[in-house]
């Protein structure tokens, strides 16, 4: 496929940079806001992934030229009806802390005999402020017991995805690349791209 325009995601968040520049480096050159030190935070007020993946979108492709995407994702966990959810990333009380994120969910689902849950990722196009395309992407899984393995990043040490019997944490970068709910939006993203609908 040929190399196409750079893609500026709306995020500071290293890991996911990694990991989104992994699944899209072969056709796009993928850049994230730190390349751009004046730009604001945006303020994720959504209630939910479609609304704060559209607020990065569109208020930093306001500011900037070129394609922006925007992400965001989280953890659903039925025996806690669908939390963490949109507050995923600040769920153990400071954003961003995996560890305490992982202690807190460990926490509430201690005792519970539901163990199922899924990640959800919602990812918005935009273009000079203006909304070019929304893709989702889910996993479904269950909640470990015990937080398990090294790789990845967030809930991934706690989260089993159906059809295996290791963590996300363990499998590796590889197999998460293959099944995880951000690859499963990026390639709804992909193909959209590939098919000349978008770009």
């Amino acid at each position: 496929m040929q190399k196409l325009p750079p893609l500026i995601l709306a995020t500071r968040n290293a890991h996911k940079t990694e990991e989104i520049r992994h699944l899209l480096g072969h056709c796009f050159e993928v850049m994230d806001v730190t390349s751009f030190p004046d730009l604001p935070e945006i303020e994720e007020t959504g209630t939910t992934f479609l609304e704060n993946a559209r607020l990065k979108a569109l208020g930093i492709s306001s500011r900037i030229d070129g394609w922006v995407l925007a992400d965001d994702s989280g953890l659903e966990v039925d025996a806690l009806d669908g939390e963490p959810g949109v507050y995923s990333s600040s769920y153990g009380g400071e954003e961003g802390n995996h560890t305490l994120n992982n202690q807190r969910l460990l926490k509430e689902m201690a005792g519970k005999e539901n163990r199922s849950a899924r990640f959800r990722c919602t990812l918005v196009l935009a273009k000079s402020g203006e909304e070019k395309g929304v893709f989702r992407g889910t996993v479904d899984g269950n909640i470990a017991d015990n937080a398990s393995g090294t790789g990845g990043f967030g809930y991934d040490p706690l989260f089993i995805p159906a059809g295996h019997d290791s963590s996300l944490a363990d499998l590796g970068a590889e197999i998460k690349s293959t099944l995880s709910h951000r690859a499963n939006a990026i390639r709804t993203f992909t193909e959209a791209v590939e098919s000349g609908k978008i770009i």
